[in-house]
């Protein structure tokens, strides 16, 4: 027993020195010259402790503060540069696109079991797999109608299934959330799998619970612990009890794309973007070099279902909400979608040309709204300068959106709903640079074109449709989001009441 414990003292010290000298080695990278000043990291948990991962934008503007526009951070052993502001951000990801286009690699996907580093659009690393994918989705939703008008009246049917479902509550006070992530999928499903759900659909209000549980295990902190120490991922179990929300999606998913395959017929045109994606499988049998294979299919549906739904529902619950909150607002978009389109027919994109003060409170919805403040993260594939800092290949960039949306010395009032940040003095439309929910460069937001097509829609039929009030005797929702990677309003009731 006492040789055991003479044993363990000097083990207990080499393992200490050996995880002091790995921590060296990966701070060294702040030495390098010129690289970006930030906060002093704690051995082995870095800055662990310095953000607050429920509400990055906050620790990231705090930061910002002390260290300026570009400042580094080390999360346990990963070097993280963090850029802020419009001219930073620009340079970065539109000047130095082809540098800043990577991703982080995502262990924890790999022990999931069902992604790899090439698989999907979204987090998928920057090279050629990422290419075919992003060129194929494109090209393949353009095909099924984005921009074209078979696109534009399967979002307007669905417009009109949503109202049908604010008229069934009679004025009475209601949440629109869930319904608005409803209607919002199943356009996402019209394009996946030629096919929309019931909104009273039992399965279908599963996979969106589960969707917004996978979501929340996405982007906590748990998910940037392992990602930074993958050596815990060995634990056995400990990847599935962590993440169950993602494990639940995909299966539910996989079952959505057996039946889609079950009834696919490859001698008749593709229905939908599965079909599509089918046929080039078939094409790619025998290329190892293809990106097209089952595995990715369901990456890549995961990715566009996900994406497709959370961004573009949250937006329009921003929406109502601060229409409920500011009813001049609303008084004025309801005034100019009676003289453009009437009520006889549902408005159209091509009535976006005549409605500026519309198109106006939509983007500033999107600007105040601010749902996706830190934006996705982005890795450096080569080393490269940015407002005069030098950034190594491999480093992590965290892309500030917020305070691009909310730099006060671009916008009048930033942190104010204010349409008319989008207004010239003669009342016309204008769009800022500084404008840019959907990110900027080679990875910026594949779906923005169907995303503007979304909200333009849904939007303005709702407001045809419905004028918006704060429920009798309830107190005035706050229009202050629930901090996260995705910033929600916090839960609030209105009432729609038909013209």
């Amino acid at each position: 027993m006492g040789l055991l414990t003479g044993m363990l003292g000097p083990l207990a010290v080499a393992v200490v020195i050996f995880l002091l000298l790995v921590d060296l080695m990966h701070r060294r990278v702040r030495w390098a010259p010129r690289y970006p000043p930030g906060p002093r990291p704690l051995p082995g948990l870095g800055n662990l402790l310095h953000v607050d991962f429920q509400n990055m934008s906050y620790s990231m503007n705090r930061l910002r503060s002390r260290f300026g526009d570009v400042f580094s951070l080390q999360v346990a052993w990963t070097p993280m540069v963090v850029l802020n502001g419009l001219s930073a951000v620009r340079e970065a990801l539109v000047q130095h696109s082809e540098a800043t286009s990577d991703r982080p690699p995502e262990p924890s996907y790999e022990h999931l079991g069902f992604h790899s580093h090439s698989e999907g659009v979204i987090l998928a690393r920057y090279g050629q797999a990422w290419r075919e994918q992003r060129r194929f989705s494109v090209s393949t939703m353009r095909n099924f109608g984005l921009g074209k008008k078979s696109l534009e009246q399967w979002v307007t049917e669905e417009a009109g299934c949503l109202c049908e479902a604010f008229s069934d509550h009679a004025g009475r006070p209601f949440s629109p959330r869930l319904l608005l992530n409803k209607a919002v999928s199943n356009v996402i499903s019209s394009l996946i799998y030629a096919r929309r759900f019931e909104y009273r659909d039992p399965r279908f209000t599963k996979l969106l619970e589960i969707m917004d549980t996978a979501l929340e295990e996405d982007f906590g902190l748990m998910r940037e612990v392992l990602n930074s120490i993958p050596v815990l991922l060995k634990i056995p179990g400990l990847p599935a009890k962590a993440f169950p929300g993602q494990t639940a999606m995909m299966a539910m998913l996989d079952e959505l794309n057996t039946e889609n395959r079950q009834t696919w017929d490859p001698t008749q045109p593709p229905r939908a973007l599965t079909d599509a994606f089918l046929e080039e499988v078939e094409k790619a049998k025998g290329n190892p070099e293809s990106s097209f294979s089952d595995a990715n299919l369901r990456m890549v549906v995961a990715d566009l279902f996900t994406a497709g739904m959370v961004t573009t529902s949250t937006t329009l619950a921003w929406a109502l909400l601060l229409m409920i909150l500011h009813p001049d607002v609303q008084r004025r978009v309801q005034q100019e979608i009676d003289e453009v389109v009437g009520q006889a027919r549902p408005p159209e994109m091509g009535d976006q040309a005549r409605m500026p003060y519309t198109m106006a409170v939509i983007h500033e919805v999107q600007r105040f709204g601010d749902i996706v403040p830190m934006g996705l993260p982005h890795m450096t594939s080569r080393d490269v300068e940015i407002q005069g800092f030098l950034i190594p290949k491999g480093t992590t960039l965290l892309t500030n959106l917020s305070s691009v949306l909310k730099d006060e010395t671009v916008w009048a009032k930033p942190l104010q709903f204010h349409p008319e940040h989008f207004l010239d003095a003669q009342g016309r439309f204008v769009k800022h640079e500084a404008f840019m929910p959907f990110s900027a460069g080679r990875r910026a937001c594949l779906g923005e074109p169907l995303a503007r097509m979304e909200l333009f829609l849904f939007f303005t039929c709702l407001l045809q449709r419905f004028s918006f009030s704060v429920p009798a005797g309830q107190p005035r929702p706050s229009d202050h989001g629930i901090p996260g990677f995705l910033v929600i309003p916090a839960p609030y009731e209105l009432c729609a009441v038909s013209h």
